[in-house]
């Protein structure tokens, strides 16, 4: 055998027998099980500090005043962070809560009493009527009895008070939009006092919202144990978020939030942690009048809410139950500006009278720690990603060498840690956190955010709540230029580092420390320039999302009924299996649940045809009804890597 190939393989073996025993030792174990969830959670962490333990003991310069030292200290300690970061959410990752047997427990009890009374607020700024009429409709057609529905308008137009006077929905305002969010709901707490009959509750909708029939319902299931202040549910979306969309995954690769709410959430749950998101919330309105309503001390009011009613002895639960569907960001500047507004709000909420460190708040060791851990993931974490792309260039350029280490070691501590740990996240997302695409959705927003901890940690007081823009036009290509100059610089300088160092004549052998920095700088290539193409924003022709269906219609024509497959479904229309009954632009009726509506062909095609329907006022209503009814599921149940793969390449080469 070749002795590079013999070396290679005699360092190499505890990583390859720590994946292989990981992958064939994840099949038998049950990711519902705790027991099972924490034996592979332990053995991530150990391997994961074994690596760590290494870096900060054998693998620094010599402790010197020079650049190598402190480039490499930095380095390492932001790397030490990030890893603490991670360990913490594993910790958590050991439970899992779902909580649908308890609802279904308790409908019959709710179902026995009197409907307590909920006020539905749907928050709004500048979001246009499409959208606001959905939301409208929406609300008012849950089967909830005993539910007022309002409109918090921050924008004070008079087209959205037409617009609630038609759907018999009420309509709030005030005259300034002083703290936000948390400001606008907090004047519509107070009006809902003056008129005499407060709610028992109030549920929070983003104006993008649409919740399902069964929302209220399902939620106030959970209200039968007093002690539960807020039920949260998870946030799902009708259209691809921009990764999805700027790298055409949006069949094969779920939204980014998909790890956050199915997986992260339900274990703070078990944790007794979980926290309000904002929408698609229920709260009960008593305790949240006690605290003087929405926190207004950051802009995430939704996670301080949850920690000020728990100081006075209120949990948050988490339903884990696609009982809502929004819009997520529909472009990179809006994608961007939310994860900053997040990060911002959590460093204004550590610095403030709820951080970890004030002792004096009655915040529990659990709160302490996930407050720690939300910080580090937003500074160190996102830190650690930009670093990663510097070092090795300043090590291939300059020869600034950060990282002391030989093949062997990589191969002996990195390569273990690495592919138990991908395997271990691997099996209990299933599949929704793979390497490369967790480090571009990182690297995408990493100088946002670390800007926005900045910003919180020096001024935390007086930060502004920067909307997330929904809607607008969407159907012309768009490059976001500003970060696509910045991303190809760190590229460029990758690129030449690289052929500097081994491409001329005289270059660097392939040995030791300058193998390691090739391997690193083209696996940097890689995460930059798929980055660089989430930056070219794709067009989106359709204003409304459709969604897959298995359902069937009745496509009536010349007095006959004729029962197709549904392909796909929007509010504004069906594209339809089989052959066309009539040309382009001849009406049709559809018989589709239980209504009847007025339709017209718009393109036929030799196996299937579209129609759009009807533009009246009834016909959204029914339409909107339809498409939100709980029977469509936008979300991608199972993730195949090879798919993925195929369509990241054909992204690339398209």
């Amino acid at each position: 055998m070749n002795p590079v190939a013999s070396t290679f393989l005699a360092n190499a073996w505890l990583g390859i027998a720590a994946g292989g025993i990981a992958i064939a030792s994840l099949v038998w174990l049950d990711r519902n099980n705790a027991m099972h969830r924490t034996i592979v959670c332990s053995i991530a962490i150990i391997l994961m500090w074994r690596y760590m333990t290494w870096r900060i003991f054998t693998s620094l310069p010599e402790m010197a005043p020079t650049l190598d030292y402190g480039v490499g200290i930095t380095f390492v300690t932001v790397e030490m962070l990030s890893m603490l970061s991670t360990t913490m959410s594993l910790f958590f990752l050991t439970r899992i809560r779902n909580r649908t047997a308890d609802v279904e427990a308790n409908l019959p009890w709710l179902r026995a009493q009197p409907a307590p009374r909920i006020d539905v607020l749907i928050c709004t700024y500048n979001e246009e009527r499409l959208i606001l009429e959905q939301t409208i409709v929406g609300a008012m057609s849950m089967n909830y009895p005993n539910a007022r529905v309002w409109i918090c308008d921050d924008g004070r137009r008079n087209w959205l008070r037409q617009l609630c006077d038609e759907h018999g929905c009420g309509y709030i305002t005030r005259r300034d939009n002083a703290h936000a969010k948390a400001g606008n709901i907090n004047n519509a707490l107070v009006y809902l006092c003056d008129l005499g009959e407060p709610p028992e509750f109030i549920s929070i909708l983003d104006a993008d919202f649409v919740p399902r029939p069964d929302f209220l319902t399902r939620c106030m299931a959970l209200m039968r144990d007093p002690r539960v202040g807020i039920v949260q549910t998870p946030q799902h979306f009708v259209n691809p978020d921009p990764i999805q969309g700027n790298l055409a995954l949006s069949g094969v690769w779920p939204d980014e939030q998909r790890y956050f709410f199915d997986v992260l959430m339900a274990s703070k749950d078990a944790w007794g942690a979980a926290f309000c998101c904002g929408t698609s919330s229920v709260v009960r309105f008593n305790p949240l009048m006690q605290i003087g309503g929405f926190p207004t001390d950051s802009v995430t009011e939704d996670y301080l809410v949850t920690l000020r009613l728990r100081e006075i002895g209120y949990q948050t639960v988490y339903l884990n139950e696609q009982l809502s569907l929004g819009l997520a960001p529909e472009g990179l500047k809006e994608y961007i500006t939310q994860r900053s507004r997040w990060c911002l709000g959590f460093v204004q909420i550590c610095r403030g009278k709820s951080g970890p460190l004030r002792f004096q708040n009655r915040l529990t060791f659990v709160d302490r720690v996930i407050l720690s851990e939300t910080f580090l993931y937003w500074s160190a974490t996102h830190a650690f990603r930009l670093l990663a792309l510097i070092v090795p260039v300043l090590f291939l350029l300059f020869g600034i060498q950060a990282v002391h280490a030989s093949v062997q070691d990589v191969l002996s501590y990195f390569l273990p840690c690495f592919i138990v740990q991908m395997s271990i996240m691997g099996w209990m997302t299933q599949a929704r956190v793979v390497p490369i695409m967790a480090d571009v959705s990182q690297l995408i927003a990493a100088h946002s955010v670390l800007r926005a901890v900045v910003a919180g940690l020096l001024r935390p007081v007086g930060q502004k709540f920067k909307v997330t823009a929904k809607g607008g036009n969407r159907d012309v290509r768009f490059v976001e230029w500003s970060l696509l100059k910045m991303l190809l610089g760190y590229l460029v300088l990758t690129i030449v580092a690289v052929i500097s160092a081994f491409g001329w004549d005289g270059g660097w052998s392939l040995q030791e420390s300058s193998s390691i920095a090739l391997f690193w700088s083209w696996y940097n290539i890689l995460i930059l320039t798929l980055t660089c193409f989430v930056c070219i924003e794709q067009p989106r022709k359709r204003k409304a999302e459709r969604l897959q269906s298995g359902d069937r219609v009745g496509v009536c024509w010349n007095g006959e009924t004729r029962w197709h497959p549904i392909l796909d479904i929007s509010t504004s229309g069906l594209r339809i299996e089989g052959r066309p009954p009539a040309e382009n632009g001849q009406p049709v009726a559809l018989q589709i649940g239980d209504v009847t509506l007025p339709a017209r062909v718009v393109r036929t095609m030799k196996a299937d045809f579209a129609v759009r329907i009807d533009d009246t006022i009834e016909a959204r209503k029914a339409m909107i009804r339809q498409v939100y009814s709980s029977r469509y599921n936008p979300s991608i149940s199972e993730v195949q890597t090879d798919k993925l793969i195929k369509a990241v390449l054909v992204r690339a080469f398209r």
